[in-house]
């Protein structure tokens, strides 16, 4: 009687366990936490497509463009929201004053570039052009110093608060191009000027993949897909000197679609 009186209480037990979980965990099965597919895009004039024309008129300084390889990988991807915050000129300091305001628990997909006018970059282009080699080259040195000592701590600065707000995100950071192709006839700069302005390039990518991989970010290297584009390649997709002048130095419209979109396209 006892055991037949035990196997009665733990029949309904079972039973009402069976039904407590196929209601629980039923209801917990259909409604899980939707994933985040929120698309944030910081940085600089490389992200906002500075070159490539086709400028959001509402975006005025900062240049946004519509073909820069944000505006490409949203319109190309089923994206619950698209916040497109490069700017023309923006520094470190800037992406974490003016850009991080999206970022929350549903951003899906992060990416940047920035860094290089932290470390000068227009300026460098701007002195290697005007004036003479030795002044190019010292302006350089000065660019390398400064990546190599102190930009680190502030990708960190950024990156840090990029994880911060959107912790669920998977974050992309691209590098910079090579601007010149080596070997051959260039006209405007020598051999020299145009290896210690690629070498700076290779600085400030190795410090970022660095940086970004210390934070658990993916690092794209653009220098893949714009080989034998670069200036004085015959087939550029970077401008030189140009008008407006704010776009010299700046991947064109096939430079974005080309040479950035395929990289994010592989990272995200």
């Amino acid at each position: 009687m006892k055991l037949s009186r035990f196997g009665g209480i733990l029949s309904a037990f079972t039973a009402t366990m069976a039904l407590g979980l196929s209601g629980a965990g039923a209801a917990t099965a259909a409604t899980p936490q939707a994933r985040a597919t929120g698309y944030v895009a910081l940085g600089d004039s490389y992200s906002a497509g500075v070159g490539a024309g086709s400028y959001d008129s509402a975006s005025g300084s900062c240049k946004r463009s519509t073909k820069a390889y944000p505006a490409l990988w949203a319109a190309a991807n089923s994206v619950s929201s698209f916040t497109f915050s490069a700017c023309s000129g923006a520094r470190t300091g800037d992406v974490l004053s003016k850009q991080l305001g999206a970022l929350n628990s549903s951003t899906g997909l992060v990416s940047i570039t920035v860094g290089g006018n932290d470390a000068g970059f227009a300026d460098t282009m701007k002195v290697c052009a005007t004036d003479t080699e030795s002044a190019c080259l010292t302006r350089v040195a000065q660019a390398r110093t400064y990546i190599q000592g102190t930009l680190p701590g502030k990708l960190d600065q950024v990156y840090n608060a990029i994880s911060g707000k959107a912790a669920a995100a998977r974050v992309v950071v691209l590098g910079y191009p090579h601007i010149y192709k080596l070997g051959g006839t260039c006209i405007g700069l020598s051999e020299k000027v145009r290896t210690a302005i690629n070498a700076a390039a290779d600085d400030i990518n190795t410090v970022t993949a660095k940086r970004a991989a210390d934070h658990g970010f993916a690092f794209g290297d653009v220098n893949t897909t714009f080989a034998g584009h670069e200036l004085c390649s015959g087939s550029p997709w970077l401008h030189s000197i140009t008008l407006p002048v704010d776009e010299s130095y700046h991947p064109t419209a096939a430079g974005q679609s080309g040479g950035y979109l395929p990289v994010l396209r592989s990272a995200a």
